[in-house]
């Protein structure tokens, strides 16, 4: 197997969202965009009460590209204008299609605010490609055990297949494109090797632990968090120095030009006018707050 090459490496600081505090990862100065991954917020862990609930984003659109949303600790209630409800507990993974407009929400279920406790997750936003972005919403919620895995051979890793496919295994969520999502969970001295297509950019990033890349690249927390990778190889290794956890991506880039504003990934600024105008007047649905 030829390893893929690191192309960038980079920390994951903190920005403010209004009242939220969070790590962002992608994009930075030094790493803007890896077609077709647009954003990734890494948020939490914060604690939860009735005294303090910042996460309440309310209801906001989406259109162009798909936004993920991978649940690690806590519990969050998702409502959408196209009538889907459902809560998302943690090792879940919520993952919505916006294509021509969806409105949505997530926040903390009301009996989590009333117990207490922590909530962490990763937004991981997906472009969709020109030919796509005006499809039917849609929206997909797969809980925590109704992901397949693959164990290493050593069996201190285990790798839960969110999306696409690795070793002749496959992901229970649709996919518009080609990408693969996986969660790798290893054990101190666990090891495996991860196959990706050579027609991907792919990314690795840390939530927690501390990980040796392709027997070379040392990832702590709160140092370099994030990886990502030349398209000249078929994978890379992972070598666990302590407990860790990784999310790793990977997906076929569209290169064509990319124009954001806010909640809308179009492809030139007329369509991101266009977008602003449809949500405006009602075009993307509407969702009552509760």
């Amino acid at each position: 197997m030829k390893l893929n090459t690191i192309k960038n490496i980079g920390p994951s600081h903190f920005v403010n969202m209004g009242d939220i505090r969070l790590r962002q990862p992608l994009p930075t100065r030094k790493i803007d965009m890896v077609d077709p991954f647009i954003l990734l917020h890494h948020y939490g862990p914060y604690h939860i009460s009735e005294v303090h609930n910042p996460f309440d984003l309310g209801p906001h659109p989406h259109r162009g590209f798909e936004p993920i949303t991978f649940l690690f600790q806590g519990e969050q209630l998702h409502r959408d204008s196209l009538g889907n409800e459902s809560v998302v507990k943690a090792g879940d993974v919520q993952w919505t299609t916006s294509g021509r407009g969806i409105i949505h929400v997530e926040a903390p279920t009301k009996d989590f605010v009333k117990q207490g406790g922590y909530i962490e997750g990763i937004q991981l936003w997906l472009n969709l490609p020109a030919e796509k972005k005006m499809i039917p919403a849609a929206y997909q919620h797969i809980k925590h055990n109704e992901f397949r895995v693959v164990t290493s051979k050593d069996e201190k890793v285990n790798v839960r297949i969110v999306a696409g496919e690795l070793n002749g295994v496959y992901g229970r969520i649709k996919t518009q494109t080609s990408v693969n999502a996986f969660v790798l969970e290893a054990q101190s001295g666990g090891e495996t090797t991860i196959n990706i297509p050579q027609s991907h950019n792919a990314l690795v990033y840390l939530l927690s632990g501390n990980v040796v890349v392709n027997s070379t690249e040392e990832v702590k927390l709160d140092d370099n968090q994030i990886l990502e990778f030349n398209r000249d190889g078929d994978g890379f290794s992972i070598k666990a120095k302590a407990d860790s956890k990784l999310l790793v991506v990977s997906g076929e880039p569209f290169n064509e030009p990319v124009a954001t504003y806010g909640p809308y990934v179009m492809n030139t600024q007329t369509e991101i006018l266009e977008a602003m105008r449809d949500f405006q007047s009602g075009k993307m649905g509407f969702l009552p707050v509760n």
